[in-house]
């Protein structure tokens, strides 16, 4: 097992790239841009950086030219041939061949395009322009990126005992979470924590504590490189990024109406089984629902990312019996700023009722809350998004207003059109 301490401690650029692979990304990236690559392929997107924690000033905490070295040595980057091999030939979600030999011929030829850095203020602008198969691969190697150069930057004056002490607290914690979640029954739960890891070095050990604590109620990590290296199922299906793009490039509202479906129409020409997760709250889940075509409702579940998770559960389950199906045969997955205790409450309270799943992000792999001085290494909530396409903005309502995005007049057009009432506002956690 790698000394994790150490290595901090021996931090050299030479030797430690925080990327050091395309394929240390989150599994659902190369399930849409094969979509994308088929279907939109030449439109025109950018995607921007946003620190929502306002709070940590990420232009004073990460030296510039660092932040410059790691993002080229990630345009240096290729598939090899290992990986290559591995997403050609395994397994993944009981099909052969996910990925097509054209995507992979495209995917194993693609470096990433140029970005553009900028400092203002006490924060970077980090923007990302071009098509929108190659600009959406940057989307998670740059946050991993800017959330490990600040744990680095917090951590680069610790001597080798403070940090050996750091990660045995760290560690400590998250094997007393896992006691707590192997005492529950049928649990089904998988690590979702790439983007916003403390290190990579961090969630290959939290998986790696994942696969012993919990055994086989352990299904599986979003991360490609670590499923790949662990040998354990890679986890995940689509995510906002489609719905948004599809929306801005709609021509009126008619289509803008019509743009979340053709989404998933396009989707299910792709896969089947259980890839047919639908991701509801991208412009309100109870009005996506209330007017979702027929053929929907058969898909395997949903996965609720924003608003209260018990309520959206509940939208759902109302909703496949209003369609004449059993809530006990769909999944429904939660990925929304869990934690331990949210867990256990939302087990206990869905788990005759429907098939659940778990995704747990940012509190399993960069929970160091409470460990250093003004707790200058707790997790903060940093996105990467698309914010136009084909020259038009992005816009993201979400089941929770605080997570919101877009110029003030389209947000308030997407209302109006996706029939989007009160919302009630909670913290955005990460």
């Amino acid at each position: 097992m790698v000394d994790i301490a150490t290595r901090v401690y021996d931090h050299n650029w030479k030797i430690d790239p925080i990327v050091r692979s395309l394929i240390d990304t989150d599994f659902y990236k190369l399930l849409m841009c094969q979509s994308v690559f088929r279907n939109k392929r030449d439109t025109r997107v950018e995607f921007s950086l946003i620190n929502r924690s306002t709070h940590v000033p990420l232009a004073h905490l990460i030296d510039e030219g660092e932040l410059r070295e790691q993002l080229d040595h990630i345009r240096s980057l290729s598939l090899n041939r290992g990986e290559s091999t591995w997403l050609r030939g395994n397994t993944f979600y009981g099909k052969r061949q996910m990925f097509r030999s054209d995507f992979m011929e495209w995917f194993e030829n693609l470096r990433l395009p140029p970005y553009h850095l900028e400092r203002v203020g006490d924060q970077y602008e980090l923007t990302f322009e071009g098509s929108w198969p190659e600009v959406m691969m940057w989307e998670i190697p740059a946050l991993a990126v800017l959330m490990e150069l600040r744990g680095r930057a917090v951590l680069r004056g610790m001597g080798k005992f403070e940090l050996q002490v750091l990660y045995a607290r760290a560690m400590t914690r998250i094997w007393e979470k896992i006691e707590e979640l192997r005492q529950l029954d049928g649990l089904r739960l998988a690590d979702f924590g790439t983007r916003r890891r403390h290190s990579f070095l961090w969630q290959d050990w939290c998986v790696q504590a994942m696969i012993e604590g919990l055994g086989g109620n352990f299904v599986g990590t979003s991360n490609c490189r670590i499923a790949m290296k662990r040998d354990i199922e890679a986890i995940g299906t689509n995510a906002h990024e489609l719905p948004m793009v599809y929306a801005a490039l709609a021509e009126d509202d008619e289509a803008l109406r019509k743009a979340p479906y053709d989404v998933l129409a396009d989707w299910q020409v792709e896969h089947d089984g259980n890839l047919r997760i639908i991701l509801p709250d991208t412009y309100g889940t109870q009005g996506f629902l209330d007017s979702a075509p027929d053929w929907l409702a058969g898909w395997t579940g949903i996965r609720i990312d924003s608003g209260d998770p018990a309520k959206g559960a509940e939208i759902a389950i109302n909703w496949w019996r209003s369609r004449g199906e059993d809530p006990r045969e769909k999944m429904v997955i939660f990925s929304d700023g869990l934690d331990t205790p949210k867990i256990i409450e939302l087990h206990q309270q869905f788990k005759d009722r429907v098939k659940l799943s778990f995704g747990w992000g940012t509190l399993l792999t960069n929970d160091f809350r409470g460990f250093v001085p003004d707790d200058a290494l707790a997790p903060f909530s940093l996105v990467c998004k698309a914010v136009s396409a084909g020259g038009r903005p992005t816009v993201k309502l979400s089941d929770n207003p605080n997570k919101a995005m877009g110029p003030a007049k389209e947000v308030e057009r997407y209302k109006r059109v996706f029939e989007v009432g009160d919302q009630t506002r909670q913290e955005v956690v990460v």
